[in-house]
């Protein structure tokens, strides 16, 4: 038995009827009804997993330790509900009919409810200060806010510099020094690399969408110019105040001992150094993904999966968990890049060398020749 999860079918359970659209798209691997045969168990009294069920179609029963049952249908006001929610369950869960549930991690649909709701807060408390709210909730929809404190966020506000842009105007130029990143609030601008016959046109930008973040990640000059396609309204933010209030909360760094944990748990190594320096020596299995390539590859990674991104000195991991997180992946700098790393052990991590791996679309990896 399946039943179409539609948007108005999601918006029907609660609590994700709070969640928006962009957090609906992190949860999509998720969001696939499962079939439950009649007769089959959901779960027993006792058990802990932490799993958030819904009941999508079919007649279910729970019943307590002290025998009292309840007759739960599908489409019911009760069945818009999580079944049995506390932990360890106290009720046995079994098929009257076949089934079609919804499972859910619980851990990620709280994160996502609690950031909603702490932001839905945030932009009630802002409603009488900003005349136009539309550019801050595309922006707070970004994944990258997902990590980033309230508190932060109203911090960056009120440091935020308007600035005003005609067509054809550039607001950054590749190869200049990076002081400050910029959010657009109105207008279109588009992403370009190199000049004449070798100009390359990266990436259009939405409203909301931070530019201009890399150079203050990696302290290193602009990558790419950003040019105004339409007349542009943008709001900047300062180096020093983007490294406290988005920087600190959001670039994760590990040392060798914790990410060896996390391998163990399924995480994945991603080198981020050019090919040349993953040719001569990376660690076992390590994808290879340099910085400037990243953001036109990240397609192909798993969204399930976390990743340790490492380089020389830190600088281009940090770089890429920024971005990674931007993008809804979750990732890892290892703290201080190799450099920081006692030889033994810096040995002992990059201890393959050639061609390595390769990644392909759904996150599968190929050893390439």
């Amino acid at each position: 038995m399946s039943e179409a999860l539609t948007p108005e079918r999601l918006r029907s359970l609660t609590p994700l009827n709070v969640l928006s659209e962009q957090q609906w798209r992190e949860l999509r691997r998720q969001l696939v009804p499962q079939p439950v045969l009649a007769g089959q168990w959901l779960f027993r009294r006792g058990d802990q997993a932490r799993l958030t069920y819904y009941l999508l179609a079919g007649e279910l029963q729970l019943e307590a330790a002290d025998g009292r049952q309840q007759r739960l249908v599908a489409g019911s006001e009760a069945s818009c509900h999580p079944l049995s929610p506390s932990l360890p369950r106290l009720q046995d869960a079994r098929a009257l009919t076949d089934l079609s549930v919804l499972v859910l991690d619980s851990g990620t649909l709280n994160r996502l409810v609690t950031w909603r709701l702490a932001h839905q807060d945030l932009l009630l408390e802002l409603g009488a200060s900003y005349e136009e709210l539309e550019w801050l909730e595309r922006l707070l929809d970004s994944p990258l806010f997902a990590r980033v404190p309230p508190a932060n966020v109203r911090a960056m506000l009120e440091r935020l510099q308007l600035v005003e842009l005609q067509a054809g105007s550039t607001v950054l130029r590749e190869g200049e020094a990076g002081d400050c990143c910029y959010f657009l609030k109105s207008g279109r601008v588009e992403v370009i690399r190199g000049t004449g016959t070798e100009r390359q046109v990266l990436a259009e930008l939405e409203v909301g969408a931070c530019f201009g973040e890399e150079a203050l990640l990696a302290e290193r000059p602009r990558n790419a110019t950003v040019t105004v396609v339409e007349d542009a309204v943008v709001l900047r933010l300062a180096r020093r105040d983007f490294v406290a209030l988005l920087k600190e909360p959001v670039v994760n760094e590990i040392g060798l001992g914790e990410a060896a944990r996390l391998l163990t748990a399924g995480a994945q190594w991603l080198d981020v150094r050019l090919q040349g320096e993953y040719e001569r020596a990376h660690a076992v299995s390590a994808l290879n993904m340099p910085l400037q390539l990243l953001r036109l590859k990240a397609r192909l990674l798993d969204r399930s999966r976390t990743y340790l991104c490492y380089c020389d000195s830190g600088r281009r991991s940090a770089s890429a968990v920024f971005l990674l997180s931007q993008l809804g992946f979750d990732g890892y700098g290892l703290r201080g890049g190799l450099d920081a790393l006692p030889e033994v052990q810096r040995e002992g991590l990059l201890c393959e060398s050639g061609a390595g791996y390769l990644v392909r679309s759904g996150g599968r990896v190929e050893r390439s020749g």
